[in-house]
């Protein structure tokens, strides 16, 4: 099993499985195509609830990372790798966007409001056909 969860981390499980299949796909231990573990039989091994595999696995799909078929279960989609490094590269520029406007005196309420707004700017945008 290359999934292991800790439910004493502070950080949610559907979290931590998604960095988990995203760190697999980019090491190579899941190739695109490939066929994830089923809900079931992850929750079981994991000992966690079904419903948070489930969230994970979403979660997953609406990044791009993984298809759900439906009766036939969850797959490594093929664009999954380059999605994966770029979800990263992304996660490590946004770690340094918070810790910088936090050493700047901003709360947690502040800094999301910010980035909501931005994401709002940038959906503006798109209906606009200038970020397009």
């Amino acid at each position: 099993m290359i999934f292991h969860v800790n439910p004493s981390s502070g950080s949610p499980i559907y979290l931590q499985l998604m960095e988990q299949v995203k760190h697999a796909i980019e090491i190579g231990a899941l190739l695109a195509g490939e066929q994830l573990p089923t809900l079931r039989k992850l929750a079981e091994e994991l000992v966690i609830n079904p419903n948070t595999v489930v969230r994970a696995y979403r979660e997953l799909e609406h990044e791009g990372i993984v298809e759900l078929r439906h009766g036939a279960g969850a797959f490594v989609s093929e664009s999954a790798p380059n999605r994966a490094k770029i979800s990263l590269k992304a996660q490590t520029v946004m770690q340094t966007a918070v810790d910088r406007l936090s050493a700047a005196g901003l709360n947690e309420k502040e800094i999301r409001r910010l980035v909501e707004s931005e994401l709002a700017r940038l959906r503006a945008g798109d209906m606009t056909g200038r970020n397009a």
